[in-house]
């Protein structure tokens, strides 16, 4: 794996490239824990922070899973080596449900429910928190940059970093510029992406970024030929991926992704962009009022058996 190159700390009010070596993770889902996962396996050290303690329990047991899978994977013939690798990463993470215990970090990435007034709190308060050299940065998938970062006086250090589920297997993250961001701190998020093993793209802040403003219209009307009757979902699915080549089908994706992530991108792009093609989908509204919202609760689209 990508290591940090270690480099004398900068503590006047900058973040050099490479000064990133404590990384603070607000939000304890799949998220946050894969995004944590990640940071400590490139060997920096980590907070995760949720005010959940189940939340943190899941996430550590997930996180410790999933670093078995990739200790073997590196490491195959030694299972020393597969140890060492688990330990040293495990080691790395520390969970709290105090905010305080996460202040004192280079980076912050806030991974929580996507709400904007919730978000704009939490960055409020680590705006008078941290130091002020910390990066802040959000995880959202389609919320303004700016607007959850309206309140903060740090403009100049706060973007976007959205990873992809599930974060450690997903190899792209999307770095969003805000509208003051300097170009040191666009910079620093830049190479820390790299360095915990992503290709990055940069997006400024323009409504679902570039991933789910191309990928809304694709889901919406695979949806709506699906609802229509034009043809089965999954004469839908095998068309995409053994026509077009895509490794899942869209509706089998919009189940992997979620059914009410799926309705809530699309309604923030329609109120964003007034474009119809976002537009609200009865099928869709349907299925997530009776709570069957894709593989996390065994139905969605398709059923799975649990």
């Amino acid at each position: 794996m990508n290591k940090i190159i270690g480099l004398t700390r900068n503590f006047s009010n900058t973040t050099s490239l490479n000064a990133i070596k404590t990384v603070t993770v607000v939000g304890g889902g799949l998220m946050g824990s894969g995004i944590a996962q990640v940071a400590a396996q490139a060997g920096l050290n980590v907070n995760l922070i949720d005010l959940k303690p189940e939340l943190l329990e899941n996430a550590q047991k997930s996180i410790q899973n999933n670093l078995q899978r990739v200790a073997r994977k590196l490491h195959k013939d030694s299972p020393a080596q597969i140890e060492a690798f688990v330990k040293d990463a495990s080691q790395r993470i520390k969970v709290s449900t105090n905010l305080e215990d996460g202040v004192q970090a280079d980076l912050v990435v806030e991974a929580i429910v996507e709400k904007l007034d919730v978000k704009q709190e939490l960055f409020n308060k680590l705006d008078q928190l941290c130091p002020e050299h910390t990066i802040l940065a959000s995880n959202t998938s389609s919320i303004s940059i700016n607007e959850i970062g309206a309140g903060i006086k740090r403009k100049s250090k706060f973007g976007g970093l959205h990873f992809f589920n599930p974060v450690p297997v997903m190899r792209l993250l999307e770095v969003i510029k805000s509208e003051q961001i300097s170009e040191e701190t666009y910079q620093a998020m830049m190479e820390w992406g790299k360095s915990v093993g992503k290709t990055c793209i940069t997006c400024k802040d323009t409504p679902g970024f570039v991933v789910n403003r191309l990928l809304g219209p694709y889901s919406a009307e695979a949806m709506r030929m699906y609802e229509r009757g034009d043809a089965t979902k999954e004469d839908i699915d095998i068309g995409m991926k053994l026509g077009a080549g895509y490794p899942m089908g869209p509706l089998e994706l919009s189940d992997y992704t979620g059914l009410d992530t799926n309705k809530f991108v699309l309604n923030v792009l329609y109120e964003k962009t007034g474009n119809p093609v976002f537009k609200p989908i009865p099928l869709l509204d349907k299925l997530v009022a009776e709570g069957k919202l894709g593989i996390k609760t065994g139905e969605g689209i398709y059923k799975y058996k649990k």
